[in-house]
């Protein structure tokens, strides 16, 4: 069986890690953790980012120190991950889920001013597929009705919109370190600050709602709880992880590319006879091939494709269902006008096998399988 997802491994991993333990520093914000703040200030030019525990952690710290309150509306897509909506429901705020574009599957910009209220205080966008959302357009509206703006980038590390790195775009950026994305620490994120107005809060908010940080660097003489805050450090182990792949950082990039290439140029036929949807990149976006879907006619085909992979050896996965009809987006938010494209498109999307290092035999198999698949119906 083909694997949809192997986690990335570059092979310095588990001699980071011991060299981690030899250094007698294991908790958060050791020196591996330094050196992935150095990397990523540098590759995204963020003013400041933290390591957190998880994707998730991030996004509740952008929440926090968005300070998001009981009552606040929060405008997002319904096709994401519910951590996305996690972050603010843990705040106390009310969710309003807004329709996605059928192109690229991110929140429809031109939907976002019919769901402000005088409630709204925030607008969480998700950049599916590494693929950045309209920015330009999104951050208009934003400054016009004065919302702050938080990027779940959690599956955009390495993407860019107009030459700036995603999670630099709006007043925070969130990242994931996850075992399904391009570079990974098992579990693991990161907060991306794009100014510096928000460090100390954020220093205080992950370090358990004390001033430690200011303390280790000779700000003052002694630290203490301060503010409300939680365990958001990962441990230095799992950053010494994550440092192995990002001294890859371009190898890693380039060969999941060379995958996604692969299949967008094997499928194009399929695409012009008109059997199936291929991924669409705007000129303006540059994405880190996070992933490669295909877009079947409807869910009982996906259905049947799915069953169909399987049976020929490959893993493929749909993704996801959306947020507003589960019972949790029913019971902490509701949709915004009309669902013409979140539930007929998420019916229809199927994840094919990408990661570092498929094998090209593998590659082919599952170019192979899908092209049968099309040829017997």
């Amino acid at each position: 069986m083909i694997d949809f997802n192997i986690p990335p491994f570059t092979g310095n991993e588990l001699q980071y890690m011991a060299d981690a333990v030899h250094n007698r520093k294991i908790c958060g914000d050791g020196p591996f953790t330094k050196k992935c703040h150095a990397f990523f200030e540098k590759q995204t030019g963020a003013a400041a980012v933290y390591l957190t525990t998880s994707g998730t952690s991030a996004l509740e710290m952008a929440a926090i120190l968005s300070d998001i309150k009981p009552g606040d509306e929060v405008l997002l897509p319904s096709f994401t991950f519910c951590s996305t909506a996690d972050a603010f429901v843990a705040r106390g705020a009310r969710l309003v889920f807004v329709d996605i574009r059928p192109d690229t599957l991110n929140i429809d910009e031109t939907k976002l001013e019919d769901a402000i209220t005088e409630r709204t205080r925030a607008i969480a966008v998700v950049h599916y597929a590494g693929v950045s959302c309209a920015m330009d357009e999104i951050l208009t509206v934003a400054r016009k009705h004065h919302l702050i703006v938080i990027e779940d980038a959690a599956q955009a590390v390495g993407s860019s919109y107009k030459g700036k790195a995603l999670g630099t775009l709006g007043d925070f950026g969130c990242y994931s370190f996850h075992e399904t994305k391009n570079y990974s620490m098992g579990e693991g994120g990161a907060l991306l600050l794009p100014t510096l107005d928000k460090r100390d809060e954020a220093e205080i908010c992950r370090e358990k709602g004390t001033d430690r940080s200011r303390f280790f660097r000779g700000q003052v003489d002694k630290y203490t709880w301060v503010d409300y805050g939680s365990s958001y450090l990962p441990s230095d182990i799992n950053a010494a992880y994550l440092w192995a792949q990002l001294e890859m950082f371009e190898e890693v990039r380039a060969d999941r590319m060379a995958s996604w290439n692969a299949y967008d140029e094997a499928f194009r036929p399929l695409a012009r006879e008109g059997l199936l949807e291929l991924p669409v990149i705007p000129p303006e976006c540059l994405h880190n091939a996070h992933m490669y879907y295909l877009k079947l006619r409807d869910l009982k085909e996906r259905s049947a494709f799915i069953s169909f992979l399987k049976e020929h050896g490959v893993m493929a996965v749909f993704h996801y269902i959306p947020l507003h009809s589960s019972p949790a987006g029913l019971k902490f938010g509701s949709f915004s006008g009309e669902d013409v494209y979140t539930t007929k498109e998420s019916e229809r999307l199927v994840r094919l096998p990408l990661y570092y290092r498929l094998p090209e035999e593998d590659r082919e198999h599952v170019i192979n399988t899908v092209k049968s698949f099309f040829r017997l119906i």
